[in-house]
C-alpha cells in the first residue's frame, strides 16, 4: 500500500462509497481539491542570510461553508500531504456538523533551526502569500504542527494590516488577549479523551485503570494524557522525537508534563536527570523504549498522536492494543486498517477522534463574529456535546448498516452530508 497520504485518503473514501448514499458523479467530484496555491517565501534571517522557503494552502471543498484548516511548519510538508490533510478536514467538519469546508496549509521548514524573529518573518511572509485566499468568510486558518497561538497572532496582524482594521476572526487559536477563546489550546486533546471515554462506554468496559500508550507528547498527546490520567486511566507510555518512556505501573503524567513544558525531552526524563514526581512522592522510574516499540505494547488503548502513516502493513501484525484512538491525522494506512478490522480491533478514526480542535475553533470564530466571549465552562460543555453527538451518530451508522468498521461509518456520514450540500447547490455554471 502506498505511503502517499492523499492516496490513503482516497482509498478510505473508496472503501466507504458502497455504503454511502451518494451519487457517483458527486462522489468523483469529492476526490479533487478545489484549488491549491504554492507560494515562494524569501525571508531574511537573523543570521543575515536570505533563505527561500516553499509553502502551500489547499482549499478542498466549500459546499458546506468557508474553508477551515490549520497551518503546519515542518520539514516533511509536501503538496500531496497538505491536500490530503485538507480532504480529511472536509470530512471532519462534515462529521461533527460544522458549517465549514476543509483546508490546510504548510511551510517546508525546520522550526528548531529558526529564531523567534525568523519564525515571525516567515509567518508574515507566508500570510502575505496566501492572504488573497483567506478571510473570515472565505478561509480561516488555525494552528497545527509546530504552530501555536503566537503564530496565529502574527497571521491575524499581517492580514489586518492589509485590510486597515483589526479582523480577529480571520484565524482561530489566537491568544486570549486578541480574541482567542479559553479551552482552544487543549481542545484536541480534550476531544481525544472524551472520545476514548465514549468508546469504553460503548464497549461496556471500565476506563478506570485501563492501560494507555500515547505516541507523541506534544500539545494533543500531553493534554489527552493529562485528562485521561485525571479520569483514572493508567497512561503507561508516551514519546517524543527523542524516544519513549514506559512504566507498566503508570507514568507520573504531571511530572512528565512539567518537564516537557520546561523544554525538556523525554529521553532526558527517562535518564532521570530532571525527574521527580510532581507531588513530591517517590520518583517515577520509567524504562526507555523506542517509538516503534511503543506501538506494539500490550495495552488497552493505543493513541497515535504524532504524524501520519505510523501504523502500516509492516508493523500492524505486531500491534497488541485492544483499541486505537487516532489523535493524529492519517496515522493508519488502508492496508493496516483492513488488518485491524479483520482482527476486530476497534479504531476510532482521526476525523472523529481529533475533531475537538476544529469544534472549539468554530466556537472561537462564532464568538469573534458576535464580538462576545464565553467562559471556559460553556466552551467545554459545547465541545463535549458536539463531539459526543458525532460519536453517537457514528455508532448508530455502524450498528444500523452493519458496517465493517467505525472509519467507514464516519466516512459515510461525512460523505453523505457533503454530497447533499453539493446536490442542493448544484453545479455552476
Amino acid at each position: 500500500m502506498t505511503d502517499d497520504p492523499f492516496e490513503n485518503m482516497l482509498a478510505q473514501m473508496d472503501r466507504a462509497e458502497e455504503y454511502a448514499d451518494v451519487d457517483h458523479s458527486i462522489f468523483e467530484r469529492l476526490k479533487h481539491p478545489e484549488r491549491t496555491l504554492k507560494v515562494t517565501l524569501p525571508v531574511e534571517l537573523d543570521s543575515g542570510e536570505v533563505e527561500v522557503f516553499e509553502g502551500y494552502r489547499c482549499q478542498f471543498d466549500s459546499a458546506r461553508g468557508p474553508f477551515k484548516g490549520g497551518v503546519r511548519f515542518h520539514p516533511s510538508v509536501t503538496q500531496r500531504e497538505v491536500e490530503a490533510l485538507a480532504g480529511w478536514m472536509t470530512w471532519k467538519t462534515a462529521l461533527v456538523d460544522l458549517p465549514y469546508g476543509g483546508a490546510k496549509g504548510g511551510v517546508i521548514c525546520e522550526p528548531k533551526e529558526l529564531t523567534q524573529n525568523d519564525l515571525e518573518s516567515l509567518t508574515r511572509r507566508y500570510t502575505e502569500g496566501i492572504r488573497r485566499m483567506i478571510g473570515p468568510e472565505t478561509d480561516v486558518p488555525a494552528p497545527d504542527m509546530n504552530t501555536n497561538p503566537q503564530t496565529m497572532a502574527w497571521m491575524m496582524d499581517t492580514y489586518s494590516m492589509y485590510e486597515g482594521h483589526s479582523i480577529p476572526q480571520v484565524v482561530t487559536g489566537k491568544p486570549l488577549e486578541i480574541g482567542g477563546t479559553p479551552g482552544r489550546v487543549e481542545a484536541t486533546g480534550r476531544g481525544v479523551s472524551l472520545v476514548t471515554e465514549r468508546l469504553f462506554e460503548y464497549l461496556d468496559r471500565d476506563l478506570s485503570d485501563a492501560s494507555i500508550a500515547i505516541q507523541g507528547f506534544g500539545n494533543v498527546g500531553s493534554n489527552a494524557a493529562r485528562l485521561l490520567d485525571e479520569s483514572g486511566a493508567n497512561v503507561v507510555a508516551t514519546s517524543d522525537v527523542s524516544g519513549a518512556a514506559y512504566d507498566p505501573d503508570g507514568l507520573d503524567v504531571a511530572a512528565l508534563g512539567a518537564h516537557v513544558d520546561a523544554g525538556g525531552l523525554i529521553e532526558e526524563y527517562v535518564a532521570g536527570e530532571y525527574r521527580g514526581n510532581a507531588d513530591g512522592s517517590s520518583w517515577d522510574d520509567p524504562d526507555a523504549i523506542t517509538n516503534a516499540e511503543l506501538l506494539t505494547l500490550d495495552v488497552d488503548v493505543l493513541i497515535p498522536a504524532a504524524v501520519e502513516g505510523v501504523i502500516t502493513a509492516d508493523n500492524v501484525d505486531d500491534l497488541r492494543a485492544s483499541a486505537i484512538v487516532e489523535a493524529a491525522n492519517g496515522p493508519t494506512t488502508v492496508a493496516a486498517d483492513k488488518a485491524l478490522t479483520e482482527r476486530d480491533i476497534q479504531v476510532v478514526p482521526d476525523i472523529l477522534a481529533n475533531a475537538g480542535g476544529v469544534i472549539v475553533s468554530y466556537l472561537e470564530w462564532v464568538q469573534n463574529a458576535q464580538e462576545f466571549s464565553w467562559p471556559l465552562e460553556t466552551v467545554n460543555a459545547e465541545l463535549e456535546r458536539r463531539i459526543g453527538d458525532a460519536f453517537d451518530k457514528t455508532i448508530e451508522q455502524y450498528d444500523a448498516k452493519q458496517l465493517p468498521d467505525l472509519r467507514t461509518a464516519a466516512y459515510t456520514l461525512a460523505l453523505e452530508r457533503t454530497a447533499k450540500a453539493h446536490e442542493y447547490r448544484g453545479l455552476f455554471p
